[in-house]
């Protein structure tokens, strides 16, 4: 009788639970009503059903942002805010993304033994927890796992990927955005992030794992080996050759004071062991930054581009009257440098960093004629044509690719398959990524930090610092001023719908000029086509598809409109030149000013 009272209590509290249930998941749109139930009623953990059920009690915007929509695999994998939820990063939509790549790898290597893929991570929170549910995955499916036994840089997965000749590479990882989110990435067998055709059939396999039972899962880890210095050792070793002025880093590279900070990420790893490798001995590290912390305590933004992380460096390089601050984003792909001119701490911003690194290049390889004829270099559409002016003065072509450097992996790729193909030399891209030589198929702020200290070096012993040089290449090219700006939107539905529309409205009124300066031609990277506004004459762009509009004014100048990949926001840029000034100081002030009064413009078509 006992039991039968307790059950039929059991019974009743569950059926009123469920009547206010359906009274609350009322005022939600089906599709969010869907996602919500297949999570309570399905094979999930209770603690992430008790989070569910408080998020309904005390949040319904959160349980909308969570579950309006299933977390989309894109072309460059995941990337969301972490918490329950279909639209989350979480262990549940980590390895439905795995199970979805494991059965692509399948598909493509038929038959084959001995699939392989390389996982790594960084220091953000749940990293090496989504790499081991990643791992336990692929495990599952027979195929055998390298993973980082603690956080590593992107760029040494990428590396790790070609050195042990496996099929992909994860890499768990968020880059530069806020703590509250973390990533997914994946490159395919040439080191590179996955570009078509296997990004549209990594997505299309991804989006036939509707089901936790679809998810193949170890328990063991039989199939896992950690893998850890010997790839630094490889890598350290295979880098070596991209050296440009040995003998001068050997003599003088100890007497250089480098600053270096990691922001809390993976950059620590090998950033300070490689300078010392290159001979550049003297570094000071700024300690609060210098461990990983996925909560990045000391930074609003772990972001080296935003000068506001870059306080504790300035500070502990004034203090130690030091040549110049590096500092690398947590997952070691980006890197902010700020040099000492004048007595003052000066900035450097994207689009100069590449073209100083475009200059070290061309200048160090011509004077040791080991400069290829069949060289040739990329940049983004973004990126500032000063890059392309620096390497057309040396003879040797520079190609667009869009933003994202798997799109320069896939182009380097591509000549590598040809017969009389160019020879990748550098790339760099406004977003404070380079890619030096070929052992690396993305961007990599650990190259970049040992050729940051090297071209400071040279120029410090001609008595310069970068800032004399970049005004040097303003003589001798004309100054070259850009700025970037961005839209901000929040990162909920309703956000997600703004930017659409305002990628739609630059369409469906598309601007004849931009204040008095009337527009000659707009690429559409939608509709891959340039339109020549007076003639109405177009032609096709040889790129993928892209949401990016990019308008060239009568005056030389240039704006793209283009919404991140990885954040919610429209982000503007902004080019102007001037090639004829007789005052440099008075000829980059008036681009600065033109520069933003254009962004203004924008903003307030917009």
């Amino acid at each position: 009788m006992e039991d039968v009272l307790r059950y039929n209590v059991v019974d009743f509290l569950v059926f009123i639970w469920s009547v206010v249930m359906t009274v609350d998941l009322g005022a939600f749109d089906e599709q969010t009503r869907k996602n919500v139930m297949s999570w309570l009623d399905g094979d999930y953990d209770e603690e992430t059903k008790e989070e569910i059920r408080s998020l309904l009690d005390d949040d319904p915007q959160a349980v909308t942002d969570a579950f309006y929509t299933s977390l989309t695999f894109g072309t460059g994998g995941l990337r969301g805010i972490m918490g329950v939820g279909s639209n989350r990063m979480n262990v549940y939509t980590v390895r439905a993304a795995t199970q979805g790549l494991a059965n692509y790898i399948k598909e493509q290597f038929p038959g084959e033994d001995g699939l392989s893929v390389i996982i790594g991570y960084d220091s953000r929170n749940n990293s090496d927890i989504f790499s081991m549910e990643a791992a336990r995955v692929l495990a599952g499916n027979g195929i055998k796992v390298y993973r980082f036994s603690a956080l590593r840089p992107t760029p040494l997965v990428s590396f790790g990927c070609r050195h042990k000749g496996c099929n992909a590479a994860i890499v768990i990882t968020a880059s530069h955005n806020p703590k509250e989110y973390n990533g997914y990435k994946v490159y395919w067998s040439d080191g590179g992030q996955i570009i078509a055709p296997h990004d549209k059939g990594i997505i299309e396999e991804v989006n036939k794992v509707t089901d936790l039972s679809m998810v193949k899962y170890a328990d063991d880890g039989a199939l896992v080996e950690d893998v850890d210095t010997d790839i630094d050792d490889a890598y350290v070793s295979a880098v070596e050759d991209l050296v440009i002025y040995p003998e001068d880093n050997k003599s003088h590279g100890k007497d250089l004071k480098v600053v270096y900070s990691s922001l809390h990420g993976t950059g620590v790893t090998l950033v300070p062991r490689l300078l010392e490798e290159w001979g550049f001995t003297g570094m000071i590290p700024v300690e609060e930054q210098n461990v990983p912390d996925g909560n990045f305590p000391t930074v609003e933004s772990p972001n080296p581009e935003e000068q506001s992380a870059l306080k504790l460096g300035i500070k502990k390089m004034i203090d130690n009257d030091a040549d110049v601050l590096i500092a690398t984003d947590p997952d070691a792909d980006r890197v902010g440098v700020v040099v000492m001119h004048g007595g003052e701490p000066r900035f450097i911003d994207g689009n100069q960093l590449g073209c100083l690194f475009m200059y070290h290049v061309c200048e160090g390889l011509t004077s040791h004629d080991a400069l290829p004829e069949d060289a040739a270099f990329i940049k983004s559409i973004v990126t500032t044509e000063l890059f392309r002016t620096i390497a057309e003065a040396y003879g040797r072509p520079c190609f667009d690719v869009l933003c994202g450097f798997k799109y320069y992996a896939g182009k380097i790729h591509e000549w590598e398959q040809q017969n009389d193909g160019y020879r990748y030399i550098f790339g760099g891209e406004d977003s404070y990524g380079y890619l030096l030589g070929t052992h690396v198929r993305d961007k990599d702020a650990i190259i970049a930090s040992a050729m940051v200290c090297e071209a400071v070096l040279h120029a410090k012993l001609q008595g310069k610092t970068l800032i004399d040089v970049l005004h040097d290449l303003y003589k001798m090219f004309g100054i070259h001023r850009e700025k970037l700006e961005s839209l901000k939107f929040p990162p909920t539905k309703e956000g997600m719908a703004q930017m659409k529309k305002v990628m739609a409205t630059m369409r469906k009124a598309t601007p004849t000029h931009f204040g008095d300066v009337a527009v000659t031609a707009l690429e559409d990277y939608k509709t891959l086509t340039k339109t020549e506004l007076a003639t109405g004459k177009t032609e096709k762009i040889d790129l993928p598809q892209s949401d990016v509009l990019r308008f060239w004014l009568a005056d030389g100048s240039r704006i793209v409109v283009r919404p991140s990949g990885t954040e919610p926001k429209v982000k503007l840029y902004c080019s102007v030149v001037m090639k004829d000034f007789d005052d440099l100081e008075e000829g980059v002030a008036a681009c600065d000013m033109r520069c933003q009064k254009l962004i203004d413009t924008v903003k307030n078509l917009i």
